[in-house]
């Protein structure tokens, strides 16, 4: 299958069959998507909460009550929900697993003195964020949104129909996750399954600016 071929496939997905799971062998490929994302200096600054039971379901659906309602639907009739969790600080015991995993992973064997440099670029770029731009908690955010968008499009490839929710209230999921003692924090949702057939949403045509409005080719 060719890539414009997925991308023109994939969509929002609106309504799941709630009769239809997941195979195994597709969620493992789906959570080493999330794993294996880039980010900024590699500090993967996340947290992913699987929802695939109907307990884990309906806990996760607790942040779709009052104007996210529109939404609970489709949490509790999806294969299974990922809850995107972003850091809110990076300490120093983040930093250093990160870098301990870095070493027993054979990144520095080559080069010893590549371990130093790593830990120090990636210190450099969190006090920038830190100090000078203070926007620490909004940079981390921006990398669980990088992974969402590899998130989205490795599950189109897979075939498997998602969409993503930042409808959902993100205080109550913090409560129920006990997210900010770990210095976590709810920020969006995906949920993962296959489409029904009563999903309006899958037989309307795509819709996307024009080429010439969206891309300067120098």
């Amino acid at each position: 299958m060719q890539l414009v071929d997925v991308l023109n496939r994939r969509y929002a997905t609106k309504a799941f069959n709630a009769n239809k799971k997941l195979p195994e062998s597709v969620v493992e490929q789906l959570l080493a998507l999330l794993r294996l994302s880039p980010s900024s200096t590699n500090i993967q600054p996340w947290h992913f909460i699987v929802a695939s039971s109907a307990e884990g379901k309906a806990r996760l659906a607790k942040g779709a009550g009052g104007t996210y309602s529109y939404n609970a639907e489709k949490i509790l009739n999806a294969s299974h929900v990922i809850l995107f969790c972003a850091r809110t600080q990076i300490d120093e015991v983040h930093l250093q697993k990160v870098l301990v995993t870095e070493e027993q992973d054979g990144r520095f064997s080559a080069k010893p003195e590549a371990k130093e440099a790593s830990h120090n670029t990636r210190l450099s770029y969190l006090n920038e964020h830190k100090f000078i731009r203070k926007d620490v908690p909004h940079w981390l955010e921006k990398q669980v949104y990088l992974n969402m968008g590899s998130f989205l499009l490795g599950a189109g490839l897979l075939n498997i129909d998602a969409v993503p929710m930042e409808g959902i209230d993100q205080a109550v999921l913090d409560l129920e996750f006990g997210l900010n003692e770990h210095d976590l924090t709810a920020v969006a949702a995906v949920a993962l399954g296959y489409r029904a057939e009563t999903d309006f949403n899958a037989s309307l045509p795509k819709s996307r600016l024009a080429a010439d409005d969206i891309f300067t080719i120098i």
